[in-house]
């Protein structure tokens, strides 16, 4: 099975590519946080940073372009080859109601005509390899079908499809008839992405889409970073020592880059929002995390956690998830 690094903006950029890339088993693909097309010769600092070769190194990665017009995207693309970078993704993904409310992201899937006059444009005059991540539709599984039809029109490189509508954000379940279209219909080599938090998820979805073999992980490996190695050997204990690695070298990277304990922490907090679920008997401590206003409390909070987890080896990796499906890591951004 192949393994893709999902995007999720603010949260996988380069720090986290690189410390998952060190500690864990590597992805095939990582993807860029969206990147949207601007005026300006050159990518901002933070773009720049992000997609710099020598702050990915040893990693395939696919630089993701948030566009709505044929012109913007083909610019973007001219930037990127000038990294290096011979390969983009198309985010026709994404629910974010600022998104979409701009008919960007998953809010394109509306606009058949106009976005296959901008597919047209695009394909015709881009010399590198475009992927699309996509949901099957902005309102009704019903439009899948015709987006489907679409894509096929187009020498996609990859369809990476997450079967959810652009309404139901990420509430529900995915729609798996709706992937068993495009397992059926799809002429372009494809990628699932959804809800893959577990090893049984992964059987089920190996059972039913034998012909899969390739995923794309986001929630999942962002709520346990071993995600992958626990499904490729069937089980296993979290390895503590090895998160500890993995969240020190996040926690010193951000501290070089970033100004201010506010700063720091805002990243880290939003980090533990999701590593969160691996702890669901230490929401003392989690909820001094969530406090912490200087970094010596937080250290001390984490420190708490991992040393106690790390002496113990304890966690159980059959209830990771169960406080995160009831919510739990929704309040933590402050």
């Amino acid at each position: 099975m192949k393994y893709y690094l999902a995007p999720l903006e603010g949260i996988t950029t380069y720090i986290y590519r690189r410390a998952y890339h060190t500690h864990y088993r590597p992805m095939e693909k990582y993807f860029t946080p969206f990147l949207v097309p601007h005026t300006k010769k050159d990518f901002n600092t933070r773009e720049k940073n992000d997609i710099l070769p020598e702050h990915n190194p040893d990693m395939y990665l696919v630089p993701q372009i948030l566009a709505n017009d044929a012109k913007g995207f083909l610019d973007t693309v001219e930037k990127l080859k000038m990294y290096g970078y011979d390969e983009v993704n198309l985010n026709l993904g994404c629910p974010s109601k600022t998104v979409v409310s701009k008919g960007r992201g998953s809010g394109f899937l509306i606009h058949t005509e106009k976005l296959e006059r901008f597919l047209d444009e695009i394909y015709a005059k881009a010399d590198v390899k475009i992927s699309i991540k996509t949901r099957i539709g902005k309102y009704d599984a019903d439009e899948w079908g015709q987006l489907l039809d679409i894509y096929n029109k187009y020498p996609v490189e990859e369809l990476i499809v997450h079967p959810r509508v652009q309404q139901q954000f990420y509430k529900g379940h995915p729609d798996l008839d709706a992937f068993a279209d495009a397992v059926k219909e799809c002429r372009h080599p494809l990628c699932y992405n959804g809800d893959i938090f577990t090893v049984e998820d992964m059987e089920r979805l190996k059972k039913r889409f034998p012909e899969i073999s390739c995923v794309m992980l986001g929630r999942g490996i962002l709520r346990n970073p071993e995600l992958t190695d626990i499904i490729e050997s069937g089980g296993g204990r979290i390895d503590v020592k090895k998160l500890r690695a993995f969240h020190d070298q996040i926690f010193q990277d951000y501290q070089e880059v970033s100004s201010g304990d506010k700063n720091v922490l805002f990243k880290m907090k939003e980090l533990w929002c999701y590593l969160g679920t691996l702890f669901p008997d230490k929401e003392k401590q989690l909820k001094k995390i969530r406090k912490a206003e200087k970094l010596d409390r937080y250290e001390a909070a984490v420190e708490e956690i991992l040393y106690f987890e790390n002496v113990c080896n304890i966690i159980d990796k059959n209830s990771i998830y169960r406080n995160f499906e009831k919510g739990r890591g929704m309040n933590w951004i402050i």
